[in-house]
């Protein structure tokens, strides 16, 4: 009875022993998103599934964050292995500049994902029609975290207007400007994502109220004249949220995802990979990972090189660069 007693201490030994080993070569690996009412974070949660379910040893999770200079943050500090940004926010990292004066980050492209669109949104009862409109209002423009601030101040500032002086100026995420729109807290908000995102659905959908975007897109070639192409004029089109049944003319912005300079050319080769051949998986939780393409993966479109890794699989298929 002993003998078997100490064979089985020594299986049990062995088998923790090996526990212990595949743990070690599982790879975690933290995908830094936004809030939960924008489209960062639902796409976040498809990514970090599909990378987890099709890549051996990987564990894969999306991470609720503030938005892009968090995530650009988190990566910096080594908290985050990748992240979605906005390509406006991605540069001033790069380069160390506006909210990254303390230090620049190095940062790589994996993948330019979908092109977020800025939405400066209000209700009918607020008698806004106009960006000029907005003088004197209570705006939010954004979580302090994020990068729709960055752009809802260069927005603001190509149409002439003080974000200091001219508005009464809050800093809340999409889900908080919504519910305090419904409360009369404030009187518009900006928030740059996609389409369509969440919150903003919720808010249209609410019974007696009517959604109004406001235009915007004239005031892209001033942003673009001061801080280099990276904007452009798009549309957010009538149907786009329930109720809403005009065409909104606005400013966009590509979004990307990132890594730092850690990153194997294998690791970062296996992950584009997976993503663009997988990308049915991530469209069935939302369509702006149609988005996902090949065809996009052109560095105009990202201000930041793309990783060696995701290059030679871009080479691969006849495109990129």
């Amino acid at each position: 009875m002993k003998k078997i007693t100490k064979m089985t201490a020594v299986l049990a030994l062995a088998l923790s022993a090996g526990l212990i080993t595949a743990h070690a070569q599982q790879k975690t690996m933290a995908i830094g998103t936004g809030g939960t009412g924008g489209v960062y974070y639902p796409l976040g949660g498809a990514i970090a599934n599909v990378l987890s379910k099709n890549l051996p040893n990987v564990q894969a999770t999306a991470e609720v964050t503030g938005g892009s200079v968090d995530n650009l943050k988190l990566i910096g500090t080594g908290q985050s292995e990748m992240g979605f940004t906005m390509a406006d926010a991605a540069l001033d990292a790069y380069k160390g500049e506006d909210k990254f004066k303390s230090g620049k980050i190095p940062l790589q492209a994996l993948l330019v994902v979908y092109p977020n669109r800025m939405h400066v949104v209000t209700v009918e009862s607020t008698g806004i029609k106009t960006m000029a409109d907005l003088k004197s209002k209570r705006v939010s423009t954004g979580s302090p975290g994020g990068a729709t601030e960055v752009m809802a101040f260069r927005v603001i500032e190509a149409a002439g207007l003080d974000k200091d002086k001219d508005m009464k100026r809050e800093r809340l995420g999409v889900a908080e400007s919504v519910n305090a729109i419904k409360d009369g807290k404030i009187d518009a908000f900006f928030w740059v994502g996609g389409i369509p995102t969440a919150s903003v659905t919720d808010l249209a959908a609410t019974p007696g109220v009517k959604l109004r975007l406001i235009d915007h897109a004239d005031v892209v070639e001033k942003m673009n004249a001061k801080y280099g192409k990276l904007y452009s004029a798009g549309v957010i089109k009538a149907g786009s949220y329930p109720g809403y049944d005009v065409d909104n003319k606005m400013a966009e912005v590509w979004n990307i995802i990132v890594t730092g300079n850690k990153m194997t050319d294998d690791e970062a080769y296996n992950i584009v990979k997976t993503l663009v051949e997988k990308k049915a998986d991530i469209v069935a939780v939302h369509k702006e990972a149609e988005s996902f393409s090949l065809d996009n993966q052109v560095q105009d479109r990202s201000p930041v090189p793309f990783h060696p890794g995701a290059m030679k699989y871009f080479k691969e298929k006849g495109k990129g660069g």
